[in-house]
């Protein structure tokens, strides 16, 4: 099982990146947050020879979709072949208030969009003529002086991010990775997630092995009692936040927790930010996250997971010691995956 976790700030992305392959950690992902999220991983890119980089994700509806062929394109070349182009619809509210862009009809927009890239990508590796036709979106002309041609490292990996059961059958049935949302629990992801996937390999005709699936979990982590008092805190600040949005209303209800969404939602539109990590107590806390020493974030997320995914990303929400990432590393590569079911 491959380890990934984020990429922290801008300037010191190169120095961080460095110290995460020494770490034994696998890939890095940036976020979309306070930065660019393709900018940080050009910095890490020339900076690492084996840390496998990713978007984790990038807001795709904002994006045109020759502007994100040619980013993933060059991020390729840069990391020699070590990029892969996360892409994430994010929420209406997000994306229409934020971004001033439409998020009508979000799958059918984000199905567009990876055809889009598609074709943009046969037309630089084959020569062929552009023409893609869309509902959303339509792209024709690729003159010989936009265009790349054919990648020496071979065009990037496309994932989605997704949480709901229709974004999730989306993935696996047209991308080559499907990045599970970290606002999860067990038994959200064993009821609702895993058969999603089944349904969308089904319809693409597709195999398990032609989709990387990432598991990501919240991880709140610690060697002492100092270090996982400030994770709980991160923790139940950002489980309240998430827990406050409609569009993850699923998860909790499949924990019987729904009336706690209305109540996270009225404090955030009220500007009373403060009281709402008190919502989220010891056992939400426990569900939504992997808590407790290195050893014990191990087994929550083999637990969690099973022979289920091919890669878990660590999603920290303050910053963890490197110390403890390492700890957590090696506590993860030394598991057998003939005695979990985790697939290497």
């Amino acid at each position: 099982m491959k380890i990934d976790t984020m990429l922290a700030g801008l300037e010191d992305a190169p120095a961080h990146a460095r110290r995460l392959e020494e770490l034994g950690v696998d890939g890095a992902f940036t976020f979309e947050g306070p930065h660019d999220v393709f900018t940080p991983l050009i910095l890490a890119a020339g900076a690492t020879t084996t840390l496998e980089l990713a978007t984790n994700v990038a807001i795709a509806f904002p994006r045109n979709p020759v502007q994100l062929a040619h980013q993933a394109y060059d991020l390729q070349v840069l990391s020699k072949g070590r990029f892969t182009l996360g892409l994430g619809s994010q929420i209406r509210a997000q994306v229409e208030k934020r971004y001033g862009a439409s998020f009508h009809r979000p799958i059918a927009r984000m199905r567009e969009l990876v055809a889009a890239l598609r074709a943009i990508f046969a037309t630089w590796e084959t020569g062929e003529r552009l023409d893609f036709r869309g509902e959303f979106t339509s792209h024709t002309l690729m003159p010989p002086m936009f265009n790349p041609g054919p990648n020496p490292y071979g065009m990037p990996p496309i994932a989605l991010g997704g949480l709901g059961p229709q974004m999730v059958r989306l993935a696996a049935e047209v991308a080559d990775g499907v990045l599970i949302m970290p606002f999860n629990t067990a038994r959200h992801f064993a009821e609702r997630t895993v058969p999603a996937i089944g349904e969308g390999l089904v319809r693409g005709g597709r195999e398990r092995s032609d989709l990387t699936v990432t598991g990501e979990v919240i991880v709140c982590c610690g060697r002492t009692e100092e270090e996982m008092e400030t994770a709980r805190v991160a923790g139940r600040w950002l489980l309240s936040f998430y827990a406050s949005t409609p569009a993850y209303l699923p998860v909790l209800e499949a924990e019987g927790w729904e009336d706690l969404q209305p109540e996270l939602n009225m404090l955030s539109k009220s500007g009373r930010w403060e009281e709402m990590p008190g919502l989220i107590d010891d056992t939400m806390l426990a569900a939504l996250a992997a808590v407790g020493s290195p050893k014990e974030v191990t087994l929550d997320i083999v637990g969690r997971f099973g022979g289920l995914v091919d890669r878990v990303g660590f999603y920290t929400p303050y910053l963890i010691s490197e110390e403890t990432l390492g700890a957590m590393v090696a506590e993860l590569a030394s598991i057998d995956p003939t005695s979990t079911g985790v697939q290497s």
